[in-house]
């Protein structure tokens, strides 16, 4: 990360153009199916027994899952991967599709994950507490560079492959890392995104310890961006979202990135961020210093559902944006929280936006003003560790 600070300090910030976008998640595979049920004011979660106990989850489809079976069944090598691979890989796939990119273009790969091949890890792991051994795939299968290297096998390409986990704001660093690469010159292109398959039983009980995890049983189990809340109502899902950068705008652009901001505050707590979120004034004031702070017409939040972490972001905006705060929205309480694939995730809900010119508000929230017209668009990430992101994007 050191290098991709000092590339974005060194080198001017000229838009950068987004000309694809693909996901698989709760939500759906498509973007119209995606758009579709964001526009519908329901959740997509499902009750799962963990250790015998019901648990509020986000998983993708069964009919997603043929998918993901489908893609398993392609290459004889694929059968041993983990899902955060495969997630991965469907969603490149589709993007570099629309992007109409070929293995002869020279771009590079980053896709990160917060935790990387967790159920694969945690069967061998298993596996070992039982026979004392280990099988012969179960280091190279869960490394976490195995994500972008496999997808770079899947698709053949010829450009840098990088994996990293930077927690909740991962899939957002990974963006970071491509603009750097494209304004070094070293690439013109760059794939960049977050996967994550963290529905597994050591993982929930991991969140439920932090005393997080939504124990709703009301119409909403997820309760994001919901300020009156009295308890912690995070719920986990799985997915991958992966966007297509190019270095040059053209015809074939869907949205501009306009600004970029990253900062990490001193830590307090393991967990959480300050009651302002620092990192987060930070991160915006960076994402927007060559623009009027009115020029933002909405902010898509990170917003993971527990009542510190909604409240410090919220009161970041505040202290940046004073009275004219934008229109705020998030997509947590419809799809859970991905880990190192929500920041690009907030980035697809952003995009969808401006290209349908049309609010996603959060039912249960506080009723707010619709902006008339989608231009810009601030999209937040943050992790344990308090690293924030912000990117603005724009038509």
């Amino acid at each position: 990360m050191i290098l991709v600070l000092i590339l974005l300090k060194f080198f001017e910030l000229k838009p950068i153009s987004i000309t694809s976008f693909a996901s698989i998640s709760a939500l759906g595979s498509s973007t119209s199916e995606v758009w579709g049920n964001y526009t519908k004011n329901t959740h997509y979660f499902q009750e799962k027994n963990f250790n015998a106990i019901p648990t509020w989850v986000a998983p993708i489809s069964k009919q997603n899952k043929i998918l993901i079976k489908d893609l398993k069944a392609f290459d004889n090598k694929y059968k041993n991967l983990d899902d955060s691979v495969l997630f991965a890989m469907y969603a490149a796939r589709k993007a570099v599709e629309k992007a109409q990119w070929n293995s002869n273009d020279n771009f590079g790969i980053n896709i990160g994950s917060s935790r990387g091949a967790t159920a694969l890890f945690e069967q061998y792991h298993q596996e070992f507490l039982k026979t004392g051994n280990s099988s012969t795939l179960s280091s190279p299968t869960t490394t976490l560079g195995n994500i972008s290297s496999w997808i770079a096998h899947d698709l053949q390409s010829n450009g840098p492959e990088i994996s990293h986990s930077i927690t909740c704001s991962t899939a957002l660093h990974s963006l970071l890392n491509g603009i750097a690469w494209i304004h070094s010159g070293m690439c013109d292109k760059f794939l960049v995104g977050g996967s994550e398959a963290p529905l597994t039983a050591f993982t929930i009980a991991q969140m439920k310890a932090l005393k997080v995890y939504s124990k709703e049983t009301g119409e909403y189990p997820c309760k994001a961006f919901d300020l009156n809340k009295s308890r912690n109502t995070m719920i986990l899902g799985e997915g991958a979202a992966v966007v297509c950068l190019e270095k040059v705008i053209s015809e074939k652009t869907i949205a501009k990135i306009e600004g970029i901001g990253y900062a990490t505050e001193v830590l307090k707590h393991n967990t959480s961020v300050t009651a302002d979120a620092e990192c987060f004034q930070k991160s915006i004031k960076m994402a927007c210093e060559n623009i009027n702070l009115n020029e933002v017409d909405a902010i898509v939040m990170h917003a993971p559902g527990t009542v510190k972490g909604d409240t410090s972001e919220i009161n970041a905006i505040h202290k940046v944006f004073g009275n004219n705060v934008p229109f705020l929205t998030t997509n947590k309480w419809k799809l859970g929280h991905t880990f190192g694939a929500s920041g690009l995730l907030n980035l697809e809900l952003a995009l969808l936006m401006l290209i349908k010119q049309q609010t996603i508000e959060v039912p249960f929230a506080e009723q707010q003003t619709k902006p008339k017209k989608l231009k810009k668009i601030l999209v937040n990430a943050v992790g344990f560790g308090g690293n924030a992101v912000s990117v603005l994007i724009s038509k």
